[in-house]
């Protein structure tokens, strides 16, 4: 008895301690008193604790999940805008227990095969990602209740990290002081929105956040959470093709055979069928429509709805009736649901760039929403280049009407261009020297001079070009029954390059790590050295004639040098691509069996003329202003500060016309004295004796700057600034670390040679005599001294394309 009796009382406890377990409710009895929202995942929200639970009943199921910030910050340089897409992933939930978890598979890695063992290899050998773990709270026969509360309310679009990144202080969420937001919170049969709101507290130490938050030591945004249905099995993916025009979806295949490409690539598109894929002109059986949020002002509305609308073209020319549609958004409707593509206008403190991003299946690179985010300063910086250019506020006169329309034109440009990366393409950046044909390139302003007048008309241009037709027709053909969609793919692109069109996507038109001589942004016309000379020639009558007028009456003078800027500058995109003429090789992304030629250097004379027109860009001819037009700029006054839109100055608050032109020529030899491109006059002028190499392009340099003959005044001045500059930029040539020995060794011979033309120089006036020391002491400082340093003092050249650049010399 006394050893059954400890037994029984343990037995008697346990069964007591099972009693006690709290019943898991059901899901009826869980929600009683809640706001209930049916949909693709149905969830209710309970007023009481501000927290929204959420029905599971769709176990193993992938469905997309995406994140976005449906209200942002307002700072370009903080980069956190109003309907910025996060990521896109696919996800599953599965049970385990009393926990539910929120997984990723990992579609990176696949195997396109039978065998399901083969698949589980592969399944198995990769990571997978659980993003979320929550704990049963209801439970209805195989649904479940999870309270997701704390997922919505997470810095899922890392705002502190972008913070941080951008130097603008150290913030953390606040949780107190952050909530869900009903107003944006909404379900539909196969799309659930769940939207909330997130302060961030913390020390601000930037002067970004400072200007947009009106307490900068609590940042509200509001951040968009959409669980959307996977699309069906019916898309069929179309292979990626290099010529394409497209972006891409890839991964690596492990059931693929041995003998075969282990990495697969498909492009990015819209699900796109005709009704009738026999006829060569058919409906869409769902057309796509892109929606302009109701935000937008006019004339903006019109412009950017007539230039989206622009890709019907190109639907037409693939053989399509009306399948591109634009409408404005209606009024109960969310940008951020994915049911709608949109056009959304994005306000931020300063201008920045536009950008269109999509929604798109990680499986088949289907793509799902199109997201267009314009920002709304851009038009406003294209009227101030317009107004530049014309004395637009004449005495007693409206505005000359031609600025607005130059703006609106870039604003239909923009719209369609954007679209176009929505509707899965990339830039082509060589379309402007074949007739402009293509919206996907960046266009700088094509001004005339007809007539010794100014002309906006020809400025931007109008409708798609011929390259939007062709990717269009390659990207969303649907080809009748029993087509080899392969081959006729091959000939449509073949058929394109033989009829003269190009394509160079970004890779090949950034300023340096590329070499193409006709891929470049922001520049025009059928040949860099022939498009310079032509926009300088414009560019100097403007100058000449700029004055009072080229501003609005009643507005402070100083405000002249904001519009003098992208004028006295408009020549700095067309400096990148004449620079990359010079040392220049021109090749296509052929493929084998392709009739096209293989990489051919750029020939000696394009390249000789190129440095001709570079170097003429460092002539006081070129850089110096004229006096009456230097006495017009008073220093800033009360309440218009200097920004980074204006002429850095070495001179107090007064306009600085040495530090400009120091500025512009600094942007020169910048592009012209690259590492890279050195390297390449090396190697071309080793394997062809014909070609320029490094020393015709130091020694021309030298010859046009600082042994041409001295001036006096302020041209004087400027050569004495542009020729500082030439030599620290070959020395600072000399001192990088990805310099190839041998143009270290050249730039150190030369530099030597012009040392000792500087000593033996003898000069008539004691400021030529202490320029000329001054650089021979520089030179002899870094030849003599292993640890030597190079000590800039060089105006940073006022933000570009459209804020920010991706160089600004030695700085």
């Amino acid at each position: 008895m006394k050893k059954f009796l400890p037994w029984l009382l343990c037995t008697i406890c346990v069964c007591a301690g099972f009693a006690q377990a709290p019943k898991t409710p059901s899901i009826e009895e869980k929600t009683q008193g809640m706001e209930a929202y049916a949909g693709w995942f149905d969830f209710y929200y309970d007023e009481n604790s501000d927290k929204i639970w959420l029905k599971i009943d769709k176990w193993d199921t992938e469905f997309l999940y995406v994140h976005a910030l449906s209200a942002g910050v307002g700072s370009n340089d903080i980069g956190l805008d109003r309907g910025q897409l996060g990521g896109t992933k696919i996800v599953k939930f599965i049970r385990s227990g009393p926990k539910v978890l929120l997984i990723q598979p990992n579609y990176d890695y696949r195997a396109s095969t039978d065998n399901p063992a083969e698949t589980k290899a592969v399944r198995e050998a990769f990571a997978q990602s659980v993003i979320g773990g929550f704990k049963v709270g209801a439970q209805s026969g195989e649904a479940v209740l999870v309270d997701m509360s704390e997922f919505l309310l997470r810095d899922a679009h890392n705002v502190t990290g972008r913070m941080k990144r951008s130097k603008q202080g150290g913030y953390r969420l606040d949780k107190s002081r952050s909530s869900m937001n009903l107003d944006r919170t909404r379900n539909f049969p196969q799309n659930t929105e769940i939207d909330v709101r997130l302060t961030f507290s913390g020390e601000p130490q930037g002067a970004w956040v400072r200007s947009v938050t009106p307490s900068p030591d609590a940042v509200t945004v509001q951040q968009h959470h959409s669980f959307v249905q996977l699309p069906d099995d019916g898309y069929t993916p179309r292979p990626f093709d290099p010529r394409s025009g497209f972006m891409f979806l890839s991964y690596q295949d492990y059931g693929t055979p041995i003998d075969q490409p282990l990495v697969k690539r498909f492009i990015r598109r819209h699900r796109l069928e005709k009704k009738d894929p026999s006829a060569e002109k058919s409906e869409a059986v769902e057309p796509l429509v892109y929606y302009l949020d109701p935000g937008i002002p006019e004339p903006v509305m019109s412009a950017l709805k007539e230039g989206a609308a622009w890709w019907n073209q190109a639907f037409e020319a693939a053989g399509y009736e009306n399948a591109f549609q634009v409408e404005v958004l209606p009024e109960d409707a969310d940008p951020l649901d994915v049911r709608y593509n949109v056009i959304q206008w994005v306000h931020r403190s300063t201008r920045g760039w536009s950008y269109g991003s999509s929604v798109y299946d990680p499986r088949t690179g289907e793509i799902i929403k199109g997201h267009v985010s314009l920002g709304s300063l851009r038009v406003r910086q294209d009227f101030m280049i317009a107004q530049g250019l014309v004395t637009a506020y004449e005495a007693g006169k409206e505005v000359d009407p031609r600025l607005m329309e130059m703006a609106l034109a870039r604003l239909r440009q923009l719209s369609a261009h954007e679209v176009g990366h929505t509707l899965g393409l990339v830039h082509n950046y060589t379309a402007s020297a074949v007739d402009r044909s293509s919206v996907m390139d960046y266009p700088h302003p094509y001004i005339q001079l007809k007539g010794g007048e100014i002309d906006f008309s020809a400025a931007y241009d109008i409708g798609i070009g011929e390259w939007d037709k062709q990717a269009i027709t390659y990207g969303y053909q649907d080809f009748p029954e029993g087509t080899d969609e392969a081959e006729s793919l091959d000939n449509m692109l073949n058929a394109a390059f033989a009829g003269g069109l190009k394509f160079l996507p970004d890779q090949d038109a950034r300023p340096f790590g590329s070499a193409h001589p006709l891929a470049h942004l922001w520049d025009n016309g059928t040949y860099p050295t022939v498009e310079m000379e032509r926009l300088l020639t414009v560019r100097k009558a403007a100058l000449e004639s700029f004055g009072e007028e080229n501003i609005a009456m009643r507005q402070p003078m100083a405000t002249l040098e904001e519009v003098l800027v992208p004028l006295y500058l408009s020549h700095r995109y067309q400096v990148e691509a004449v620079a990359k003429v010079i040392g220049g090789l021109e090749y296509t992304y052929s493929l084998r069996g392709d009739s096209k030629p293989g990489t051919q250097i750029v020939s000696a004379g394009k390249q000789r003329k190129a440095l001709e027109v570079l170097l003429s860009t460092l002539s006081p001819e070129t850089l110096e202003l004229p006096e009456n037009l230097i006495a017009m700029i008073p220093p800033h006054p009360l309440g218009y500060r200097r920004g980074r839109e204006s002429f850095s100055t070495r001179t107090g608050g007064t306009f600085d016309p040495i530090a400009a032109a120091s500025s512009a020529a600094n942007h020169t030899l910048t592009f012209l004295l690259h590492p890279d491109r050195a390297a390449r006059l090396v190697e071309y002028h080793a394997r062809d004796a014909a070609i320029p190499g490094l020393t015709e392009v130091l020694e021309s340099l030298v010859d046009a700057t600082i042994k041409a003959n001295p001036a006096e005044g302020l041209t004087a001045e400027i050569q004495k600034e542009v020729n500082d500059l030439a030599t620290k930029h070959m020395i600072h040539l000399g001192l990088q670390e990805a310099t190839n020995p041998q143009v270290r060794a050249l730039v150190m011979y030369h530099l030597q040679n012009l040392h000792e033309w500087l000593e033996e120089r003898e000069s008539a006036t004691p400021e030529w005599a202490a320029h000329y020391q001054n650089l021979a002491r520089e030179i002899d400082q870094f030849l003599d001294e292993d640890d030597y340093e190079l000590e800039l003092n060089i105006p940073k050249i006022p933000d570009g394309s459209p804020i920010g650049m991706f160089c600004n010399g030695m700085h």
